[in-house]
């Protein structure tokens, strides 16, 4: 998986398009960290021995805590996880951007406005209609894309934290947190190389 040829050009029309946007982000959780896993084993080295035959006699799964060469997960953690979240990281940002801007281009802007005005010249008497005195008017897309923007935050980092227990725990790692690693990778990516 090459994060940066799966990064979607990075448009209001992508954040405004909240099933192209979910379907980004749900591709590329499912291709990675649903998948960590199976992604982890294929990084084990096969056994330098050769099949033991004995190994057959056990009942019961064998434990897949064992662990994978450090190199091997550095790799991986450099090359695949951590570029990938960080695209994830820049739609998300980028798509709040885009929800905390003036919209000019909201096609229901028309709509609110004839709404609102329609509200105002209602007669209200609560007394004869309890109900009469509630006026819902159509959100905003900027409003529901920042809604939308804090969903998959909160779904992005429940998803990091699971497949960074995953990672720790096959790769034996120190117990920092995903976004102290994912942090400490981002500023020594972003150093010149001497």
């Amino acid at each position: 998986m090459n994060a940066r040829r799966d990064t979607p050009q990075l448009t209001p029309q992508l954040c405004f398009s909240s099933g192209t946007l979910r379907d980004f982000l749900r591709l590329s959780r499912s291709s990675l960290d649903d998948s960590i896993s199976q992604q982890l084993n294929a990084l084990v080295r096969p056994s330098r021995q050769g099949f033991d035959p004995q190994s057959t006699e056990r009942l019961g799964p064998r434990s897949m805590t064992h662990t994978i060469e450090p190199q091997a997960c550095a790799s991986f953690k450099d090359k695949i996880l951590f570029p990938t979240w960080q695209v994830r990281t820049e739609v998300l940002n980028y798509c709040a951007m885009v929800a905390t801007s003036p919209d000019p281009d909201d096609p229901d802007t028309a709509l609110r406005e004839a709404e609102s005005e329609k509200d105002r010249q209602r007669i209200v008497d609560e007394r004869l209609d309890p109900y009469s005195g509630r006026f819902f008017p159509k959100e905003p897309r900027t409003e529901m894309l920042a809604s939308l923007v804090r969903q998959e935050r909160t779904v992005e980092n429940i998803v990091r934290m699971r497949t960074w227990g995953i990672v720790q725990e096959r790769c034996g790692e120190s117990p920092s947190s995903w976004d102290a690693a994912f942090e400490a990778w981002s500023k020594n990516k972003s150093r010149p190389s001497s």
